[in-house]
């Protein structure tokens, strides 16, 4: 595939994210929350808590940063960490009741906020790109697999 097919998509896709990142993320920080915490306590919410690895893998968030997010979402009351009943190695992370407040009070709201983004396209039309997207993500996840299995 030339480069004039594959330049203007990725940098459609790219603009599109920035865009995306920008109008959430300014949303969020409304709420007292930086983005990567945002992600936490969504990921986190009416769930029983969760390990950090299942944490870091439902997350957009590197194992690396994410030890810093929960300590501070800790530092704030709003996360704990638990041994793991299933495993003693493992720590579990969980919102506590003001998390739990905390997820009511963004979660819902940040879906009003960017809903009317989304409904700005038809209903069909947003059903197509939801398959696009999701046929871009399947190749793109086939083609890491390829890449990283053995010859």
């Amino acid at each position: 595939m030339s480069r004039t097919v594959v330049v203007p998509v990725i940098r459609e896709l790219a603009r599109c994210y920035q865009a995306f990142q920008r109008v959430s993320d300014a949303n969020i920080r409304r709420f007292g929350l930086t983005p990567p915490q945002f992600d936490v306590v969504v990921t986190l919410g009416n769930t029983p808590g969760m390990s950090f690895k299942e944490l870091g893998n439902r997350t957009l968030i590197t194992k690396g940063t994410l030890t810093g997010v929960v300590d501070r979402l800790a530092a704030r009351g709003l996360v704990e960490r638990l041994a793991c009943p299933d495993d003693g190695r493992s720590t579990l992370v969980r919102l506590t009741e003001a998390g739990e407040r905390m997820f009511g009070q963004v979660f819902e709201p940040h879906l009003a906020y960017l809903a009317p983004a989304f409904e700005s396209i038809p209903a069909g039309e947003r059903k197509e790109l939801e398959a696009r997207l999701r046929q871009l993500r399947e190749a793109l996840e086939r083609q890491c697999n390829d890449d990283a299995s053995p010859d």
